[in-house]
């Protein structure tokens, strides 16, 4: 997938702060915690997400993936993929990753096979976080400010506002939108200076679906996710 630029280095801001990301995932990364080692110190435990409303769930979990960060700092900058575990024990349980992977691929998702389903979530969260998760080794909770909470018009849906401190000063508007569920608050989407992380993936996928169809897609994600792995693990 092309991005441009500002835009890669706009998404790459927001999943450091605290998760993007992102930001997106599904079940469990298979093969995780294989991939890297679990963290060094654990994190602080999780309070019952279930209970929280939508703004003191992001706090807590940016609360705890920082704290986890900051314990495993020195390891993260030595091996990158030690931010992977990281992320899959305290970001992934809070994403709706088949709600946003249902978002990203639209109409061709109605269209897929429940396999390809599951091939497309676990492929694109695989990529998003090789792509991305590096960026959180330098991120730390000073840099992400909470802004006070506006209430959705529908009580089943959220939108947390933030703000990200970039290294040379500038900030930058991050909104996570979430929805409820029968496990509590999920976020699903984020939104970059005004660009949807789901909507700009579902251009970009949808456009390529349209051309070569879904399952060169998919099987272009996983391929790249296993290539990944292959440089990551010669090092």
């Amino acid at each position: 997938m092309s991005l441009t630029r500002p835009r890669a280095a706009a998404i790459r801001a927001a999943l450091a702060s605290l998760t993007l990301a992102a930001a997106l995932g599904a079940a469990p990364l298979a093969g995780a915690a294989t991939q890297a080692p679990a963290p060094a110190t654990p994190a602080a435990p999780a309070t019952d997400s279930a209970q929280l409303g939508p703004q003191e769930l992001m706090q807590d979990v940016s609360n705890r993936m920082f704290a986890a960060l900051d314990n495993n700092r020195d390891a993260i900058h030595k091996n990158p993929e030690k931010v992977f575990p990281i992320v899959d024990q305290i970001l992934l349980p809070h994403f709706d990753t088949d709600f946003a992977a249902q978002k990203v691929l639209a109409q061709y998702w109605r269209t897929a096979t429940p396999e390809q389903q599951k091939r497309f979530v676990s492929a694109l969260y695989k990529a998003l976080l090789h792509t991305y998760g590096g960026a959180l080794a330098d991120f730390t909770a000073d840099r992400l400010k909470l802004l006070p909470f506006r209430p959705d018009p529908d009580p089943a849906n959220a939108t947390i506002r933030t703000q990200v401190t970039r290294s040379n000063g500038g900030v930058v508007p991050v909104d996570y939108r979430l929805h409820k569920t029968d496990k509590g608050w999920k976020a699903w989407d984020v939104i970059i200076e005004g660009i949807s992380y789901v909507r700009n993936y579902r251009t970009d996928l949808g456009a390529e679906a349209g051309k070569n169809g879904l399952e060169a897609v998919i099987t272009r994600l996983e391929r790249e996710g296993l290539d990944v792995n292959k440089s990551s693990a010669g090092h």
